[in-house]
């Protein structure tokens, strides 16, 4: 199934002061919701488990899409790493186990979507200069290391940009199904848009604390839901 992209949250969103308020009641009860991820990531291991997988993609795919693209793939390689990132974890899943000690589900999921754009490089770019590399043979660290395209391979830094971005939007989609369409719009217009609040009183035709009201709920109910995700997703 296609992944399309769609308009992102600003990653600003939020003054730096609310995000920080957001970590640090996280520390509250880490383990909260541990049972959560590692159920879903024992029943991944049964490939026959189709509500898992779906729930699985739903919640990684667009991430995963979104970094191949920001990593230089036009849309029909970023689908093709999709697959075959999803693919990947399927073959990998059962000897992963979930140990935030060890390493971090997200840590892992990006060395195996990082493999996987790896893959693509390597069959597009095997010539560097005046030295050719075969198809087959697997692109070196000194290759992928070139300042010339540091840029380009700076995978870590953007997986960790795509990766805030992914966590906002899901928990917008989230919100936006819990709240009035009037309460959304209110804050989609005065927080996402940046638009004064005297101008939406005119356009909207809403008194002025109708518009703080509806800020302040959908901030309060985003602010759960991305510390929520943070925990679970992490």
């Amino acid at each position: 199934m296609p992944i399309c992209s769609k308009s992102s949250i600003p990653l600003n969103l939020f003054p730096r002061d609310v995000n920080e308020s957001i970590r640090a009641k996280m520390s509250d009860h880490p383990d909260e919701f541990l049972p959560t991820r590692r159920s879903l990531l024992i029943r991944l291991r049964n490939w026959d488990d189709q509500e898992s997988w779906r729930n699985f993609f739903d919640t990684y795919s667009r991430l995963i899409y979104g970094f191949a693209r920001k990593a230089g793939f036009g849309d029909a390689e970023a689908q093709d790493i999709v697959q075959e990132t999803v693919v990947s974890v399927a073959k990998h899943i059962p000897q992963f186990e979930y140990d935030p000690a060890l390493g971090s589900f997200k840590s892992w999921l990006l060395q195996i979507t990082r493999s996987r754009i790896i893959d693509h490089v390597r069959k597009k770019q095997y010539s560097r200069g005046n030295q050719v590399l075969q198809r087959e043979e697997p692109l070196g660290p000194a290759v992928l290391e070139n300042p010339a395209h540091s840029s380009e391979f700076d995978l870590e830094s953007i997986w960790d940009e795509e990766w805030q971005r992914h966590l906002l939007d899901t928990a917008m989609e989230k919100v936006k199904r819990l709240v009035s369409p009037k309460h959304y719009q209110l804050f989609h217009l005065h927080v996402v848009k940046q638009l004064p609040a005297k101008t939406i009183v005119e356009r909207m035709k809403v008194k002025l604390p109708e518009i703080y009201f509806a800020k302040y709920k959908v901030q309060r109910l985003l602010q759960k839901e991305i510390k929520y995700l943070e925990r679970t997703l992490m």
